[in-house]
């Protein structure tokens, strides 16, 4: 009987501590997307990441899947074969803004970039439409380094409103969807991209108007007052630290 109660302790320490590392692999992820965040809201003036939203799959979902693959059902085989039991997903408002974040994320020197799949350039038969990283991200346990892998979706707000909704659909219907809603959800993926690409080409006209206003000159009062004034870096902090707006 003892024997047994401390094979279920450690089953369950092990469990614990399996899925503590998938948490601790997007709290990781999610600190790298808020440095970027902070980083354009203050220094570029544009922020390409409109939201975030992560998820840990339950248990059940994990044994679902790991059915589903007929793989090993061993902590190491349910690590290397599931590789979206950690998940984060970012919106964002352009589909530039998709590649930008990318290439952002995987230059980063201690993440690994294991997948790319590019659902943008080539959409799946339904019109689906995202780009999907695998990725392995380093945890710091207090007695060893994990390699975890998350999967990170970056799409636009229509893609992922389009996204939403044909989950909802599927759910609904159990997977048998009827044709007719099928071919409407195609239709509706097409007209997601129009939009999207339309968004990106007024976007892309108001940033040539604005740098066009730069160059003639056109700055805010406070930057005037400053380039007309031999100042040094002490005053422009305390300048810095008296206006948001400087």
């Amino acid at each position: 009987m003892d024997n047994q109660f401390e094979q279920l302790r450690t089953l369950k320490h092990n469990l614990t501590r399996f899925m503590m590392m998938y948490k601790f692999a997007l709290e990781e992820l999610e600190t790298k997307i808020r440095i970027l965040n902070d980083e354009f809201h203050s220094l570029h003036e544009y922020n390409p990441i409109e939201h975030t939203k992560s998820r840990v799959k339950s248990p059940e979902s994990i044994l679902k899947k790991l059915a589903r693959k007929g793989v090993g059902d061993s902590l190491s085989s349910i690590k290397e074969n599931i590789r979206d039991i950690a998940g984060l997903r970012i919106t964002c408002s352009f589909t530039e803004d998709i590649y930008w974040i990318s290439s952002m994320l995987q230059s980063q020197e201690d993440i690994t970039v294991v997948e790319v799949k590019d659902y943008i350039k080539h959409p799946k038969p339904n019109g689906y439409r995202s780009l999907h990283l695998i990725l392995q991200v380093p945890v710091f346990m207090s007695d060893r380094q994990e390699l975890v892998y998350v999967e990170v979706q970056i799409r636009t707000i229509a893609m992922d409103f389009w996204a939403s909704l044909e989950h909802k659909i599927f759910y609904k219907y159990e997977g048998s969807v009827p044709k007719r809603l099928l071919d409407e959800l195609t239709d509706a993926a097409n007209s997601a991209m129009a939009l999207d690409m339309k968004m990106e080409k007024l976007h892309k006209e108001i940033e040539t108007i604005k740098l066009t206003d730069v160059s003639q000159g056109a700055h805010a009062p406070e930057t005037l007052l400053l380039l007309n004034q031999d100042i040094t870096i002490p005053q422009a902090l305390l300048k810095l630290a008296n206006s948001q707006k400087w």
